[in-house]
């Protein structure tokens, strides 16, 4: 009887630490994600892990493998993404984890650039959805974590503008200024709300310097026909003629837009790099 007594006496002491422990368990299976981290809009992750690197930068550039000799540089939004799986859960095989993406990336229309084992899983994906080309890669080694680095393909936003002083001084030694202020969507002529600090700087200007004629000339990289090109950036041209004339007040007689489309590069069109540098608007002293 005495003993029986001591048994049910130590019932509650099992019942406390039996429930610390699977308190204990469940805290160490539910990991939680890196402070200010979140999955990317495209994808989710795999189930039960946890983030536990994330790095966010507005712009930035990533070489990604697009054959066995092949690479593509691309330009934009980069997020940078370390997983690692929940203590207790049976760790899916790096196979698995590249498949997983494959398809998620051909459920919304993308496609696989790229896939490789060196030497684990490694894939390449590319996803083209609403006006946003977003690059992905996928890397997996079998050891519980896995990475992705995103880059949502887009210019640079231009956070530094020249300013009237500076366009100034580089007419006149050199006869032009370049800008890369002034912005349009791919294909069209319509100047972008964002180009008008430049425009502000060019109409600040011509205020100051009131004999000064300028040719307003638009340049394409070399994308294209020649003649879609060579309108196009008679279009552009004309179309930062007008927002100056119509919402800055410049005299229409001191502007001339003219279109160079892609005869004159900075840079080679080998590249986005140089594609980019070669799509801008000059201003040329008449």
């Amino acid at each position: 009887m005495k003993d029986k007594r001591k048994r049910t006496q130590l019932l509650p002491a099992f019942a406390i630490i039996a429930g610390m422990l699977i308190l204990t368990s469940f805290v160490a299976n539910a990991q939680s994600d890196a402070e200010g981290s979140k999955d990317p809009a495209l994808f989710t992750r795999m189930p039960g892990y946890h983030i536990y690197r994330y790095d966010d930068l507005q712009f930035d550039q990533y070489e990604f493998k697009t054959g066995s000799d092949k690479t593509q540089v691309v330009e934009g939004h980069s997020l940078f993404i370390i997983y690692d799986a929940n203590d207790g859960i049976q760790i899916p095989s790096p196979l698995q984890i590249g498949r997983n993406y494959i398809n998620a990336a051909k459920s919304v229309g993308g496609q696989l650039v790229y896939e490789f084992h060196d030497p684990g899983e490694d894939v390449v994906v590319k996803v083209v959805k609403n006006n946003m080309e977003t690059w992905a890669y996928i890397t997996a080694n079998g050891n519980g974590s896995y990475s992705i680095r995103l880059i949502e393909k887009q210019a640079m936003k231009q956070d530094v503008v020249a300013d009237a002083s500076t366009m100034n001084k580089s007419i006149k030694e050199s006869g032009k200024a370049t800008l890369y202020g002034i912005y349009f969507d791919t294909g069209k002529a319509d100047v972008k709300p964002e180009s008008q600090p430049s425009l502000a700087e060019i109409a600040k200007l011509m205020k100051e310097n009131a004999s000064l004629k300028l040719y307003v000339v638009g340049h394409t990289d070399n994308t294209g026909t020649l003649e879609a090109n060579m309108k196009l950036s008679q279009d552009r041209a004309a179309a930062v003629v007008n927002a100056l004339v119509g919402t800055y007040h410049v005299d229409n007689s001191r502007l001339k837009a003219c279109g160079d489309g892609p005869t004159a590069p900075v840079a080679s069109n080998d590249s986005d790099e140089g594609r980019s540098l070669n799509r801008r608007v000059e201003l040329v002293k008449q």
